[in-house]
């Protein structure tokens, strides 16, 4: 990720719990930033620190470096007693500031809405594919032999099941990794969900955030949330709209809106649900088949790609038939692409069904760039006159 920060703006970066914030800011640290002060608010010595400690600590760096610090670099900021006014006040100061959060006490909703148009938000994600592949040492060329295919076709599958967290991809042992992801999804749910929203109902909470879980790349309405709880436990609405919110602030899961060109359609609900990362769902013993893995690993290469796209928004499309495209597109008023997703390897896997939802919505929604992508088949087609480009999982995600 590259961020580009603005004058008289906060950067803020945001993400789930384990994706590499901390090792981001230690990075800017050693190779981006001069005369930076680096500070983790979540050491014991500096935590619940005043405003006014905050300057203290400065005045020292000064003593003992010889130069006042021009960046400021604050890891897990809201551990500051009222880390907002700090933050208007260092920007008034002049300083260039970068924040990250844990996704328990600092969403960009929150960064928005304290300090009132004066920051940008990044989301950072765990690895992605080409992060993964260079964390195994793995370098694609640009034409791969019949055996390079193939070990990437590998990799591309252990990063579908066990996802891109980064302590999980460097470790080499099957049970160590399926530890390390019980843990994590432990902690999303404790420590970000449950104690940063006072959860009442713990038992009501996590069967609601295990069925998220459960249920990525997948349509949900609240109808199939209330017939999943009705005969486990007992609940009010009200109750499933609150507890879906706090699921989503622990940006372990993402909602993606219906496309509609009315604006209240789209944030109604039904919704797809997935996750931040595809081995949390190892934990519940849900594997899942390669084909969601595969929307879910798109998705969050999607999200990845609007970080540099600011009018970039993405939706899924489906008509009352029930024809489904997986993404929409969206910049500015136009729909810039439509994107299928497939697990085919070849011409005759891909579902003729979706090749039609595909062709479909090109016509209602008047785009002409399709894409599907695939398992491992690749080719460019002109079917009723229009042409659909198919490409490998593992290219696109490299492109």
């Amino acid at each position: 990720m590259k961020i580009s920060p603005i004058k008289g703006k906060i950067t803020s970066i945001i993400g789930p719990r384990r994706s590499g914030k901390t090792f981001y800011l230690l990075y800017l640290l050693n190779f981006k930033y001069q005369k930076a002060l680096y500070l983790n608010f979540e050491l014991f010595f500096l935590k619940k620190i005043s405003p006014s400690e905050f300057f203290e600590i400065i005045k020292l760096h000064n003593e003992i470096k010889g130069y006042t610090p021009k960046v400021l670099l604050l890891d897990e900021i809201q551990e500051v007693n009222d880390w907002q006014s700090l933050l208007r006040t260092l920007l008034d100061y002049g300083y260039e500031i970068v924040v990250t959060g844990s996704s328990s006490k600092l969403l960009s909703r929150e960064i928005a809405t304290q300090l009132r148009g004066r920051s940008i938000s990044y989301l950072l994600l765990p690895f992605s594919f080409r992060e993964f592949l260079k964390a195994k040492d793995f370098k694609p060329e640009k034409f791969l032999t019949f055996e390079e295919r193939g070990k990437i076709l590998k990799l591309l599958k252990e990063y579908l099941n066990f996802g891109g967290f980064p302590e999980v991809v460097l470790s080499k042992d099957k049970f160590q990794k399926e530890k390390l992801l019980k843990t994590y999804f432990d902690e999303i749910f404790l420590k970000d969900f449950v104690e940063r929203h006072k959860i009442k109902s713990i038992e009501f909470g996590r069967l609601l955030f295990e069925f998220m879980f459960q249920n990525f790349s997948k349509e949900i309405s609240i109808k199939n949330i209330q017939r999943y709880l009705e005969k486990r436990i007992p609940f009010s609405k009200k109750t499933i709209y609150s507890y879906l919110e706090n699921i989503k602030d622990t940006i372990s899961v993402f909602f993606l809106d219906k496309f509609s060109f009315s604006v209240y359609a789209r944030k109604s609900w039904p919704k797809k649900v997935y996750i931040a990362d595809t081995g949390t769902s190892i934990p519940l013993g849900f594997s899942g088949d390669i084909g969601k893995r595969m929307e879910n690993v798109v998705f969050l290469e999607l999200l990845r790609r609007s970080n540099k796209k600011p009018l970039m928004e993405i939706f899924y499309w489906k008509d009352y038939q029930q024809r489904e495209v997986d993404f929409v597109i969206k910049e500015g008023l136009k729909v810039k692409q439509l994107i299928q997703v497939s697990y085919a390897s070849d011409r005759n896997e891909i579902n003729e069904r979706e090749i039609k939802s595909l062709l479909k919505a090109s016509e209602l929604l008047n785009c002409k760039n399709l894409l599907c992508i695939t398992w491992d088949y690749e080719s460019v087609e002109k079917i009723k006159g229009k042409k659909i480009k198919f490409v490998p999982l593992w290219k696109w995600l490299l492109s």
